[in-house]
């Protein structure tokens, strides 16, 4: 196997940029810049030096042994001082000696996949923690990283074996007296698992919209304060606002980080009938979003007037361009700042109720294998029921249902994945 290197630490100027190489390679390349090789996973102040014995940088030097690194192999890392300069020439150095190559996009952890130091799952979650901007999807990658998938994967997969071994005895006692009818513990250990599966898939879409972000649109008719709205809670001038109607054409999306949840609101088109084609084009837009938006803000102009749309459970109801607050306790005023406050923490509550329900899959990837080890269990469960003589297409349906929950954390059929998988990953990771 080529022994890689790459930066790991972020390009241009810093304080510190880390290079890290690993490979059979990595000691002697240590060598050969430093002269020695440290103690294992001690660091250790080093003079670098190129081939012709000019001095690089003196920096700390951290060397792993095999199955005590990231990928599982020999490795070391090289924190230089953070110059562009500096870690140009030590780039360089490396790039010149023989059995070194730079290191492709994710292919650290891609090495420490094929090494069995993560799983899949675990792979997913670090690329997850990597992209994170919010403290909810630090905390859900984090719990992904630390392979709590995959030990759920495995106490499902353990059950599922030890009830496909005794599907298995009574194949194997076919023609002989089975002393105990092991039908009731089978369904007893599939009931356990296929629980606990249906209740991970029902909250994937939720742990999906934590890292992707939920959307809150905010609709209602023109000139009520939408515009405004939004970029009071933006806190910024995101969409242009104007006393004439149908300014808002298209949909516009903010990023926006609410109590440790990642949010876009929306700000739509006013919802009118009009002959404008452009500004009928721009509401059925409107409705398109708002349709599929995890949470509507309904903005209405008065007390008592009707919803543009029609309320779904959690949406809120808001009266527009109240600068007093005293049309309703639910009334705000983009303007004057007037109710902004309560909204956000109305929003902000119905959001973090919904994120309570999240569960550790995080990826459609895992959601279509959870359903498939359901399918499959769910069939597996009737041929029991069915009686001994079904016990064969019994075990083999279990038999799928374990091979699906391996692909869950990449035991088996994932090959075609890894490529689209690593190329999110940057270099040095």
């Amino acid at each position: 196997m080529d022994t890689i290197y790459a930066l790991a630490s972020a390009r241009g100027k810093a304080g510190v940029a880390v290079v890290r190489i690993s490979g059979p390679l990595a000691f002697w390349t240590v060598e050969k810049l430093t002269g020695s090789v440290p103690k294992v996973r001690h660091a250790s102040l080093r003079t670098l030096r190129d081939d012709q014995g000019n001095i690089l940088d003196k920096a700390l030097v951290i060397c792993f042994e095999i199955d005590a690194s990231f990928t599982g192999e020999q490795s070391a890392e090289l924190q230089l001082h953070g110059s562009i300069a500096i870690v140009k020439s030590v780039l360089e150095t490396l790039s010149k000696l023989d059995g070194l190559r730079m290191a492709e996009a994710g292919e650290f952890t891609r090495r420490a996949l094929e090494n069995e130091r993560l799983d899949l799952a675990q792979v997913e979650g670090l690329a997850d923690l990597i992209e994170s901007e919010t403290e909810a999807q630090r905390k859900q990658a984090m719990r992904v990283l630390s392979g709590a998938l995959g030990d759920k994967a495995s106490g499902w997969r353990t059950s599922l074996i030890r009830a496909a071994a005794l599907i298995e005895a009574t194949i194997d006692f076919a023609d002989e007296e089975v002393p105990v009818d092991v039908s009731p513990e089978v369904l007893e250990l599939m009931a356990g698992v296929m629980l606990e599966l249906e209740a991970e898939v029902s909250g994937v879409r939720i742990s999906e919209r934590i890292r992707e972000g939920f959307e809150v649109a905010i609709v209602g008719p023109p000139n009520v304060g939408k515009s405004t709205l939004l970029n009071a809670l933006a806190g910024r001038e995101a969409a242009i606002t104007s006393e004439v109607a149908g300014t808002t054409r298209d949909v516009i999306e903010v990023r926006m980080d609410l109590v440790g949840l990642p949010v876009t609101l929306l700000d739509t088109a006013g919802l009118r009938d009009t002959t404008d084609i452009v500004e009928t084009v721009g509401i059925a837009r409107a409705k398109e979003r708002a349709e599929v938006a995890d949470l509507r803000v309904i903005l209405i102009p008065f007390a008592g007037a009707a919803p543009e749309i029609a309320p779904k459970d959690g949406d809120l109801v808001v009266i527009g361009k109240d600068d007093t607050g005293i049309e309703s306790d639910l009334s705000v005023s983009g303007q004057s700042g007037q109710g902004v406050d309560t909204l956000v923490a109305l929003i902000s509550e119905r959001l973090s109720s919904m994120a309570s329900g999240a569960s550790t899959a995080t990826r459609e990837r895992h959601r279509i294998s959870m359903l498939t080890a359901l399918s499959t269990l769910d069939s597996a469960k009737n041929e029991v029921l069915m009686g001994a003589d079904r016990a064969e297409l019994a075990a083999e349906d279990m038999r799928a249902a374990i091979r699906a929950l391996d692909a869950l954390v990449g035991r088996v059929d994932v090959e075609n994945l890894l490529d689209e998988i690593f190329s999110s990953f940057c270099i040095g990771k």
